[in-house]
């Protein structure tokens, strides 16, 4: 009973974390009136602002105290976790376990402030500076400048703080939650807008129906795809205790086709909008310069430039970030200390080689399918015609976020219902 209790405290913790984030999301910068802002991202739907806006739950639009969302803390981890495989310091706090641990999440923190703080520079710097956009800013004294950086620096660190909160008290991944509340908030707005432009374009019944067949199948493929496992064969030797020899058993070790998750994909997506953030606004004050524009120009979504370096950076953090949550090495040498081996392979170095092998494959064909599903909003875009955006990137991010809630829901389900079996049969021993 008190694992329910424990699962509805956590849910309800979950909810109220999302509540305050929202909430936050519509509390605007002072100084800044935000129907204009809202007009110049009506009319730059076409560029990276549109994917820091959706992970941002719309606060980017309406100039408020989240806008630069957890961006920030992506980029700051993503970078921490480079520089363990370069500088030894790092590498070597990593291996001391959980005060190495405290220490490096505490470096990715001063690293947070510092790049939340140069994108807010930017970010309130350019505002003034929006073409078309003259009354957008009501007073540009220095007062305002201080309170908007201050604003934005605040509400980044909060939801840092937010995200940790969700991850060591609630359920799942905080930053996953918070990004993942921040795509289905702006669902309900992106459907109407959706349907009044079909009603107005009066589009063909059939092909309404051959984009929500694509819609459904890409669905289905996501879900497919992330509970597929590649179970290898591990046998156990024959053991002998007392006068009794008992039976070797056979086991297997399950690995997902997609070991790295949704992860890649928020990576490359940080990876892609901090630069751009800073060029965008940048770039109104020197203006002047075309290799700037150029180069900005590279990072909308129809750009094949844009695509080689997203695909690219896909690829990237899907080998990466598997070689992180899973060490080939070390799994092989725990199956050799259990006494268990994979038939025909000897234990040890060729069990490791095995192994690496076969996650090697696993990568590959993940990191396919994670290109594809990230692609395929730009292909119905330039083949179809499609009239709205169809986030393969938000897409996968919501499935895969919302499986591995439902998961760690059902596996404190199935904690609370082995407890009352073990009660029933007078084996369950309260501590």
């Amino acid at each position: 009973m008190s694992t329910l209790y424990n699962l509805k405290k956590r849910i309800l913790l979950v909810f109220i974390a999302i509540i305050i984030f929202r909430i936050g999301s519509f509390i605007p910068i002072p100084g800044i009136d935000i129907k204009i802002l809202e007009q110049f991202f009506f009319h730059k739907n076409s560029s990276v602002l549109t994917i820091f806006n959706m992970f941002s739950g719309g606060s980017l639009n309406r100039a408020s105290i989240f806008a630069l969302g957890v961006m920030p803390y992506i980029s700051s981890s993503i970078i921490i976790q480079l520089l363990t495989f370069i500088i030894p310091y790092l590498s070597n706090l990593k291996k001391e376990g959980e005060i190495g641990k405290k220490k490096i999440n505490q470096y990715t923190k001063y690293l947070t402030l510092l790049l939340s703080t140069i994108q807010s520079i930017s970010v309130v710097s350019g505002l003034p500076f929006l073409p078309g956009m003259n009354n957008l800013v009501m007073c540009t004294d220095r007062y305002f400048y201080f309170l908007s950086i201050i604003s934005l620096v605040t509400g980044t660190m909060f939801l840092m703080w937010l995200g940790e909160f969700i991850t060591e008290k609630g359920l799942g991944n905080g930053i996953s939650l918070i990004i993942f509340s921040g795509i289905v908030s702006s669902l309900p707005v992106s459907a109407i807008q959706t349907l009044k432009v079909m009603k107005i374009n009066n589009f063909n019944f059939l092909y309404i129906l051959l984009i929500s067949f694509i819609m459904i199948s890409v669905i289905f493929i996501v879900v497919f795809i992330e509970k597929s496992q590649r179970k290898i064969t591990v046998c156990y030797a024959r053991r002998q205790q007392g006068h009794r020899m008992h039976s070797a058993h056979n086991s297997y070790l399950p690995l997902k086709l997609n070991m790295a998750g949704v992860v890649p994909v928020i990576f490359s997506s940080s990876l892609i909008v901090f630069p751009s953030i800073v060029i965008t606004y940048f770039r109104y004050i020197f203006h002047d310069y075309f290799y700037l524009i150029q180069f900005f120009n590279y990072f909308k979504f129809n750009h094949s430039i844009y695509l080689l370096i997203n695909t690219a950076l896909i690829i990237f953090f899907c080998f990466f970030y598997t070689s992180i949550v899973f060490d080939v090495r070390d799994t092989a040498m725990n199956l050799k200390k259990s006494g268990a081996f994979i038939p025909g392979i000897r234990p040890g170095i060729r069990t490791s080689q095995f192994i690496k092998k076969i996650v090697f494959k696993l990568t590959t064909i993940g990191s396919i399918y994670t290109i594809f599903i990230c692609l395929i909003p730009d292909i119905m875009q330039i083949y179809l015609k499609v009239p709205f955006y169809f986030g393969g990137t938000s897409l996968l991010i919501v499935v895969v976020v919302l499986m591995e809630f439902i998961m760690q829901i059902q596996t404190l389900m199935m904690s609370t219902k082995y407890k009352r079996i073990l009660k029933k049969a007078n084996l369950y021993l309260k501590n």
